[in-house]
This record gives C-alpha cells, structure tokens and sequence, in this order.
C-alpha cells in the first residue's frame, strides 16, 4: 500500500479490524519511510447486475426503479412498503442467480403477478404503464383477464 503522505511502497498493518458490519475490513498503516499513520478500508467488490432490455441492450440493474414502480402503482392502496421492498429483493435474487441478463420483460411478468396477489388497482396501474395500454379497451381485456383468473398476456 502507497503512503498518502510521502508516496512510500512500504507500509505495515498496525491493526485490522472488521467495520460496516462485517462488509469491510478497517486497517490501520504506518508508513515505514515517514512514520504516518493512516486507515484504509478493504471491500469486496461485487459483479455489476446487468437486464435485458426488449431492445436487446444491456443496462445495469436498479433496485430503485423496481421500488418507485411499485410504490407509483401502490399509492394510497393497502401495500405495505415491506411488500414492496420484498417484491425488489425477490427480482434482484432473480438477476443475481441468472447467468446471463434477465430480460427486463420477464422483471415486468414477476413483478405484475406479485401484484395480483396483492391488490389489483395496483396491478391495473402497473399493467397499463408496463404493457402501454392505449384506450379504454386494452383495461377492459386486462379487466376480463382478471375477472375470469386467467393468465394476463404479455405486452
């Protein structure tokens, strides 16, 4: 490890020590050539999660989109932020598992069947901003899909 001091090679671990709860480790440095002493923290760095998009690019994966479409299509509907959060965990263990990018078609289908089971207002308004619902029509075949327990097709 470089000093930050003096830009010396050679530096001693005087203490280590594990921080943020296990996921880092604290060390602490002396410089052998200026005496300073300095932390440095040490993180594994985890594979960068990638989707598919139905273009067929690659982007990386953001929980956070999951969870601003789901509390978009759950606002003011009995959902809990717990089922919400449970719901983005569950679609990011998916990604995290597949070998290769999960298209984000697949991300749209679990998260409107987690829905369904959970209130299905917040289903509709999900369904019509994923699938793009242009009139009327495309809510009722999504309402008779419901009301009949089928299985709602995919966009």
């Amino acid at each position: 490890m470089r000093c930050p001091h003096c830009g010396h090679d050679d530096t001693r671990v005087v203490d280590s020590r594990p921080a943020d709860d296990g996921a880092a480790i604290r060390r602490r440095r002396s410089c052998e050539a200026c005496g300073a002493r300095f932390t440095t923290f040490e993180r594994l760095e985890g594979r960068t999660l990638f989707v598919r998009k139905r273009d067929g690019r690659r982007t990386p994966f953001d929980r956070r989109k999951i969870i601003s479409g789901l509390v978009a299509a759950t606002k003011g509907r009995p959902v809990t932020y717990v089922v919400i959060e449970g719901v983005a965990l569950e679609i990011e263990s998916m990604v995290r598992s597949s070998v290769d990018p999960v298209g984000t078609d697949r991300i749209g289908e679990v998260v409107l069947a987690r829905l369904r089971e959970h209130d299905e207002v917040a289903y509709l308004r999900f369904a019509s901003v994923y699938k793009g619902f242009d009139d009327v029509s495309d809510f009722v075949r999504e309402l008779q899909l419901l009301e009949s327990d089928g299985d709602p097709v995919a966009p």
